[in-house]
């Protein structure tokens, strides 16, 4: 027995809202691309490099304390936090301007800023991105980006047609950058996890959307009706499948931001908001724009030379 949150014959008038999910659409794509743009990112120093050393401590140490002692000692822009147990410390900073780049050079001015002569501290772990390779990363990160873009595009036209491919790298783009975008606009880190979350969300929005059209075409050429009758039919016939689905991926990657850890929750992050925006977006963004581009039954049947030379056959 299948198990179905909504009927499969619900008549949910999705298009009806097109012109108001539509203007949600641009209106979170305007601020998102204002916040990358005015605001910008909080790259983590795998991007514009700099040192991570892992300190760990007799007792709990103080993160304000710290924090104020580095700034003192010239690293305003430090970022200090509490891993594991209450007494191991993670500082991420940048060295100096204009000093002697190393990171046992860095790391030996967090220990003495970080100490108190009551909770002395000691260094456990520590790591040097340089400037050149945190630039070749960001590089890199663009790179896959444009690959997958790219990748999506040819194989949408590929296995539908070129409406259905452009809806659907439309619906793609708008989830990455409303993710990216929530990330200059809180000031969330931005890191190579972070990078991953949002390839990762690409791949998850672009899957939602697949199955939605595959749903378009079957009924395109299987009903007589209006596309935009179709295109509703379509949406709450797969409308379960994309609930369940997006419900049971959410609890996978909200169990992950809980209990995964200080380095897995930028990850988690995006990945959470990518489940919820690019569900939204397969229902309220792709059909809509699909509609919109005029895509007909005619689109997905043979040219009429083909079938013409089909009619001949005995």
């Amino acid at each position: 027995m299948q198990f179905n949150v909504f009927p499969h014959e619900s008549k949910f008038d999705f298009m009806r809202l097109r012109w108001v999910s539509t203007a949600l659409s641009v209106v979170l794509l305007v601020i998102a691309i204002g916040a990358m743009t005015f605001k910008g990112f909080n790259f983590a120093l795998d991007f514009t490099g700099g040192t991570v050393t892992e300190l760990r401590f007799s007792k709990p140490a103080d993160v304000d304390g710290v924090r104020k002692r580095l700034d003192a000692a010239g690293y305003p822009s430090a970022q200090v936090q509490t891993f594991g147990s209450g007494n191991d410390l993670l500082v991420r900073l940048q060295p100096k301007e204009g000093a002697a780049t190393g990171q046992s050079h860095t790391a030996d001015d967090v220990l003495r800023a970080a100490s108190t002569p009551d909770n002395p501290g000691q260094i456990m772990k520590s790591d040097y991105v340089g400037p050149q390779i945190g630039k070749e990363l960001a590089l890199n990160g663009v790179y896959a980006l444009l690959f997958v873009v790219v990748g999506f595009l040819a194989y949408i036209s590929f296995r539908f047609e070129w409406k259905f491919a452009v809806a659907a790298i439309a619906a793609t783009l708008h989830d990455v950058v409303v993710v990216a975008g929530w990330f200059a606009f809180s000031g969330h880190e931005f890191d190579l996890t972070v990078l991953a979350g949002v390839l990762s969300v690409m791949g998850y929005s672009i899957n939602d959307t697949i199955v939605v059209f595959d749903r378009v075409r079957e009924n395109f050429r299987g009903m007589r009706a209006q596309p935009r009758e179709i295109l509703n039919a379509s949406v709450n016939q797969t409308l379960s499948r994309t609930v369940i689905t997006s419900f049971v991926a959410f609890l996978t990657v909200l169990a992950l931001y809980l209990y995964g850890g200080g380095s897995l929750r930028g990850m988690a992050e995006s990945q959470m908001m990518g489940i919820i925006i690019g569900t939204l977006s397969s229902i309220f963004v792709a059909c809509p724009l699909l509609l919109w581009l005029g895509v007909s039954k005619q689109d997905l049947l043979p040219k009429s030379k083909d079938e013409a030379a089909l009619a001949r056959r005995p």
